[in-house]
């Protein structure tokens, strides 16, 4: 596996949580991380997965469609704002 830098950023509260628990676990906190990142993906596969389909069917390939699913708005929210090109 390829490691690269990818710095996350967690409130005081949450770096505090994950130091106390890799040091009792003897790990650091990048492994600790890692691992629990993992399991949590892991645990929750199956609400990922559907929503990756959820959001495949809102697709239609048409730029409407994608600025749709990444915005939130609706296509006539869209078209109130100008709308896009046939």
């Amino acid at each position: 596996m390829t490691t690269i830098t990818a710095p996350i950023k967690v409130d005081a509260e949450t770096d505090s949580r994950i130091s106390h628990a890799a040091h009792f676990l003897q790990q650091s906190k990048k492994d600790f991380v890692d691992a629990a990142v993992r399991e949590y993906i892991e645990n929750h596969r199956a609400d990922i997965e559907a929503g990756v389909r959820d959001a495949l069917l809102k697709l239609d390939g048409s730029t409407q469609s994608a600025v749709a699913l990444v915005t939130g708005m609706s296509a006539e929210e869209l078209d109130e704002l100008g709308g896009f090109a046939k």
